[in-house]
């Protein structure tokens, strides 16, 4: 059954914004969330978590941006997201640093 006219994206521009969100800033935010972690606690065990719970992490974040209505809204959404990890990671001590 094909979907409704009416609920697909019309401009190519949206649907970059809302594709390219979900894919790079999706990926930007996962990365972002387990750096900000490895900081925290034992890296090892940061590592062993991003190998499974970082792709469903990325694969939930590109289907919200798909979902949302604006692209340049997951945007801005997803850029203060990384952006808060950031400093999360700028002002997190090594926990565990790799001998």
């Amino acid at each position: 059954m094909p979907a409704n006219k009416k609920h697909l994206t019309k401009s190519p521009f949206e649907r970059f914004l809302k594709i390219s969100a979900g894919l790079v800033g999706g990926y930007m935010i996962t990365e972002g969330l387990h750096i900000a972690l490895a900081m925290w606690t034992h890296i090892g065990n940061v590592l062993v978590t991003l190998r499974y719970a970082g792709f469903i992490l990325w694969a939930g974040l590109l289907i919200v941006a798909l979902i949302a209505r604006k692209g340049w809204k997951i945007w801005l959404l997803y850029l203060a997201i990384f952006i808060l990890l950031c400093g999360i990671i700028y002002t997190g001590k090594i926990v565990h640093p790799i001998e």
